[in-house]
Parts: structure tokens; sequence; C-alpha cells
């Protein structure tokens, strides 16, 4: 009996090392299979979507931007501190804004400097399906038309969000959806040193900033920003001067690369 026992035991254990080592050999011929890109996915085919940044550029240049949500009482100042430091920016409007406000939209458009879509009425774009989401870029998108004469390309989502959902609508109708790297905080109220602080040890070429129009401190503390920037040796551009129109992807950090050639 003893012999028995020990003997069905000893089976037990064959079986087992047998199954490991059957289960080994199988990963191993799928690691193989997938090291020669036939048939296992990778990790990039269902990595999150995400907008840009930042771009990996070797030319010394970053884009501010501006968001205009708010009130428009501003804009002259703002728009007179760019001219006198021979600066273009892009301007990301709410429909709803350019309504309220379309001479002062019409005053931008004129001085040259890009305006962008940051939806049509600012809502959590998040909680929205991916046709509600197409809905408010192209609603403000016709709003920016009616200004300008022409449909613009880029789009920045409210308060930052953004989800698979919001990027592929947006990509699906053929928008750079852009994020930022390099946040002001203006809209805190901060003064401009306090703004420059934030950004002095940390900005380099092809960061996207993010600025507000209708803030307590951001029209008097534009000039000195747009300097300090250019004493880092650094040009000051639009998004559209800044990113890869065509030919690039986004790393998982964000970072729109220019894929070789």
């Amino acid at each position: 009996m003893f012999f028995i026992v020990n003997r069905q035991k000893i089976y037990t254990y064959l079986v087992s090392i047998v199954t490991v080592v059957l289960l080994f050999c199988v990963a191993g011929s799928l690691n193989n299979t997938s090291s020669k890109g036939d048939t296992i996915p990778t990790a990039s085919a269902t990595q999150k979507l995400l907008p840009i940044y930042n771009v990996q550029t070797e030319q010394k240049r970053v884009a501010f931007t501006m968001n205009c949500a708010w009130n428009a009482d501003d804009i002259d100042v703002i728009l007179k501190t760019l001219q006198d430091n021979n600066v273009k920016i892009t301007f990301f409007m709410v429909g709803e804004w350019i309504e309220k406000y379309p001479e002062a939209a019409k005053k931008i458009h004129e001085a040259g400097h890009e305006i962008a879509s940051h939806s049509d009425t600012h809502p959590h774009v998040n909680n929205l399906s991916y046709e509600k989401n197409i809905e408010e870029i192209e609603k403000s998108n016709d709003k920016i038309e009616k200004i300008t004469g022409k449909r613009t390309t880029i789009y920045r989502a409210p308060y930052g969000e953004y989800n698979d959902t919001v990027i592929k609508a947006a990509q699906d109708k053929g928008y750079h959806t852009i994020q930022w790297n390099l946040d002001t905080l203006d809209y805190t109220g901060l003064t401009g040193d306090e703004m420059w602080k934030r950004l002095e040890g940390k900005i380099k070429a092809g960061d996207i900033i993010l600025s507000h129009n209708g803030t307590k401190n951001t029209a008097n503390s534009l000039e000195g920003l747009l300097k300090n920037i250019k004493q880092k040796g650094l040009e000051v551009v639009t998004i559209s001067d800044l990113i890869y129109l065509e030919n690039y992807t986004i790393n998982s950090n964000g970072t729109q690369i220019e894929n070789s050639r």
C-alpha cells in the first residue's frame, strides 16, 4: 500500500512538471511570433489616445496660446503688446465667446493671429458622446469661419479634459487636439513675476504654453513673459508653426515626434 500511494504521488508530480514545461514552450512560441510582428498585437495598438502636449523639435521655438472663454476687456491691450513685440500667437476661442464678442474676434484675426477651436459651449467633453463632441467642435468652427473666412484644424478641449472618445471625434474630423505642458496659472491671479517663475526653469524648445485672456494680470504681464522667453533664445510662434501637421506620432508623454522619412 505504501508503494502504491507514493507511486500515485510521483505520477501526479510528473504530470505537473510536464504541464509547466509545455506552458513555457507555448509562451516562448508566442514571444517569437510577437517579435516578428505577425499576429500578436503590441501595446501601442491599445494605447490611450493623447493630445499634443509639446513637440520634439530642433528649432528653438515655443507656442504661446491664449484661451478666450470669459470677457474681452483686455483684448486691445493684449493685441498691442503682441504687435509691439512682433509676435503671433494662437487664440483658442469658444464659439459662444465669438458670438458675444465678434469685434474682438475680428481684431485678433485682422492682427494676423491664429484662431483655433475651444469648443462651442465649453462643456465637460468627457461626459459627451462621440457625436456631441463633433458637434461642439464643428459649431465652433462654423463661427470661426464666419469671422476669418476659413476653417481651423486646431482644437483644444475645455478644462483640459480628454478621453479616447474626445480625441477620436477630433481626429476623425481632421483636427489636431492640443494640450499644453507649461501653464502660467494666470487664471489664479498670479503676478507676471510669479508666472515667469513657473516657466523659467522648465521652458525649452517645442513647449506649448497655456494662458487666458480676461484674467487679473495676463494683459499687464504679457510683455514681460514674451521678453523673458526671447531672452532664453526662443522664438514665440503659433501652434500651426510649431506642430507637425502630418507624418508624426505622439508618444506616451504626449510629445509629438516627426516620423523618419
